[in-house]
């Protein structure tokens, strides 16, 4: 990602109304959709400057994995520990490996051999262990702020699926969230390409409607992964190890 992305995310994680919400709904389907055992190994690989580790070290113990260099010292920083370098598909000796829950939140986008990183990382999990995945949902949204992000595409329902077939992967739950701000989303969009602003829309916006965003994206915390979601800005995914084939006779 472009240097200015780490900084906004260093900046604003912990405020803009998207990351807060985001983790209040990926907390509550952790909490209600992901069994974890006594004293859970956990693994963020992707965490960015770290806004992610607070949350998911609620669970159990984290390691975390990312590629930049200035984000992995943040990361670092708030874990308390050294984050590790990685560049997927590819994966360095893991500490606590094998992990019962693996978080690839906003990441497979950015990696070119999308389906070689999952395979890598379904070889990271334990036996009955979870991957939880968030990535862009809708290729027709591509704007200048996925170039900003050097992401390789947005998918959709089908096509992330096709990916996770023949990953040695099952998933257990694929649906859309960030749904019911979707419609404002799509306006602001298509009045972006029209005024050339493309890019800018991470900016956090004024407090109140900050706020309000947040209010209103949280509300998802209590449907996804209970009913069908409409369209929405976000697809989530969890998946388990597939299953060995039982020999017959």
């Amino acid at each position: 990602m472009d240097r200015s992305i780490y900084d906004h995310m260093a900046r604003h994680a912990a405020s803009h109304w998207w990351y807060v919400a985001r983790r209040a709904v990926l907390a509550s389907l952790i909490a209600r959709e992901v069994p974890l055992p006594a004293s859970p190994r956990i693994l963020e690989i992707g965490c960015g400057t770290g806004h992610n580790l607070d949350m998911l070290g609620r669970f159990g113990t984290v390691d975390a994995l990312e590629l930049d260099d200035a984000a992995r010292a943040l990361a670092s920083e708030r874990l308390g520990r050294p984050v590790l370098p990685a560049r997927l598909p590819e994966l360095p000796p893991l500490p606590a490996a094998p992990y019962d829950l693996i978080a690839l939140l906003d990441v497979l986008e950015h990696v070119e051999d999308d389906r070689g990183a999952l395979n890598a990382i379904a070889g990271q999990l334990a036996p009955g262990g979870s991957l939880l995945v968030t990535v862009p949902q809708h290729q027709w949204m591509w704007t200048g702020h996925d170039v900003a992000n050097h992401h390789f595409r947005r998918y959709s329902k089908a096509s992330l699926r096709a990916v996770f077939e023949g990953s040695g992967l099952q998933l257990r739950l694929l649906d859309s969230f960030n749904s019911l701000l979707f419609p404002l989303a799509v306006a602001d969009r298509l009045a972006s390409r029209l005024t050339g602003r493309e890019g800018k829309d991470d900016a956090e916006p004024p407090g109140p409607v900050n706020a309000l965003f947040k209010r209103i994206f949280s509300l998802e915390a209590g449907l996804v992964g209970r009913v069908p979601m409409p369209p929405g800005l976000s697809l989530v995914a969890l998946a388990s190890p597939a299953q060995a084939l039982r020999p017959h006779g």
